[in-house]
Parts: C-alpha cells; sequence; structure tokens
C-alpha cells in the first residue's frame, strides 16, 4: 500500500495520497511490533493516522509549498493603481497604462474619470479593465 499511494500521489502532485503513504508505512512497523493486531484494528489505526496527517498537515504543507491557486500576470494588476491616459466617460471606455501597457478600461459605478487621474484596478473582464477612481 505504501509504494501505491506514494505512486498515486507522483502522478497527482495533490498532496492527499502522501499522507496515506505515510499511514501504511506507520502501519508496516506497527503490525511488526504488535504481531497480535486484527486486520480490522489494523484498519482502524490506519484510518486514524490518515485522517490525523490529513487535517493537521496537509494545510501546513500546501501553504509551505505555495500549492493552490497562482495568479496569473492579468490577475496580478487587480489592487493596482494606474493612471488614466483617455478619460473613462459614462457609457464610454477609456484607457488606463500599467505596467507599459495600455488598456481599454470602464468605470465600476459608470463614474467619469477624468485623463491624469489615478484609478484602482477592480477586476479583469475580457480585455478590460474595470476601475474605480482614488479619491
Amino acid at each position: 500500500m505504501v509504494v501505491f499511494f506514494a505512486l498515486v500521489e507522483l502522478h497527482t502532485y495533490s498532496l492527499t495520497t502522501v499522507w496515506l503513504a505515510i499511514a501504511a508505512l506507520v502501519m508496516v512497523f506497527l503490525s511488526l511490533l504488535l504481531e497480535d493486531l486484527s486486520m480490522p484494528a489494523q484498519a482502524l489505526i490506519f484510518l486514524a493516522i490518515s485522517v490525523v496527517l490529513l487535517i493537521f498537515t496537509r494545510p501546513l504543507a500546501i501553504k509551505k509549498f505555495k500549492m493552490g491557486k497562482t495568479k496569473t500576470n492579468v490577475d496580478g494588476l487587480v489592487g493596482m493603481h494606474a493612471p488614466v491616459v483617455k478619460t473613462i466617460a459614462e457609457f464610454e471606455k477609456g484607457e488606463v497604462k500599467i505596467n507599459g501597457q495600455v488598456w481599454s478600461a470602464v468605470s465600476d459605478d459608470s463614474s467619469e474619470i477624468i485623463e491624469g487621474n489615478k484609478c484602482e484596478i477592480l477586476r479583469v473582464e475580457g480585455v478590460k479593465l474595470v476601475v474605480r477612481q482614488v479619491r
């Protein structure tokens, strides 16, 4: 079982089956030490060890290895401030410049943002930015 769970983990990189592999490895030694341990008792101990490892160590490992959602370049724009290079009108797109690139932009509340003012990027919708004026 140790080998099986380790192979599954090598192919998935989900940090789930590695804990089952560790629990199975612990059970190998426990079964050698406690020879009279019944199969149902071994299964319960294996499950208990697995659950404890999953609950208490998996979140720490995920945080340590920074697994999960990774921001792309576009996602990294959210929250940044940028100058308005073409006025954003109530029903018209304007333009903002961020990281050397000019993006189409609209105001989140349909307010006008005059050229030269600063705005905060709230989200990216396709190829346009949704922004609000920084006061």
